[in-house]
């Protein structure tokens, strides 16, 4: 299966931040979408489309441990991560599980000829496997039912 048949389960709305905007803006963003992550964009008005990175709620728990509560008033761009792991539309679902696995990461933004078209995260991945595993079982329930059928009679 391939990212672009993923996205089509999922809602087409991406959350995204400016990069000026507080890291309180950001949590409140997270807990408000129920999300792990949030795209960050550029704060340019000219190029204000250009994903710059992304922040998570691992960054966020981060720069409180680190800096304390003052870490809400600072901009996202100082926290979040810009060594920003992306995906494609026509890569498969295992090579995101491998980004993922490699990176140590689970939110993985979707872009398309530069423009960000999506986030998938490691819980759309397990929603993939889990209907994979489902559909194995019932084929092997339908096989393991028609080798056990009693065999037609041959009465004369």
């Amino acid at each position: 299966m391939l990212v672009a048949d993923l996205l089509t389960l999922k809602s087409a709305r991406v959350p995204t931040i400016r990069m000026t905007e507080t890291v309180e803006m950001a949590a409140t963003l997270l807990n408000r979408e129920r999300i792990g992550a949030v795209v960050v964009k550029d704060a340019c008005g000219s190029e204000g489309d250009t994903v710059v990175g992304i922040f998570s709620e691992r960054d966020l728990v981060r720069a409180i441990a680190d800096r304390g509560i003052a870490s809400l008033r600072a901009p996202v761009a100082e926290l979040m991560s810009r060594n920003m792991i992306s995906c494609a539309m026509q890569d498969t679902v295992d090579h995101v599980r491998a980004l993922m696995d490699e990176h140590h990461v689970r939110h993985l933004p979707v872009l398309q000829d530069h423009q960000l078209v999506g986030v998938l995260s490691i819980r759309d991945v397990l929603a993939h496997d889990v209907r994979l595993a489902a559909r194995a079982s019932a084929t092997l329930g339908s096989v393991a039912a028609g080798m056990q059928a009693p065999a037609p009679s041959l009465s004369s």
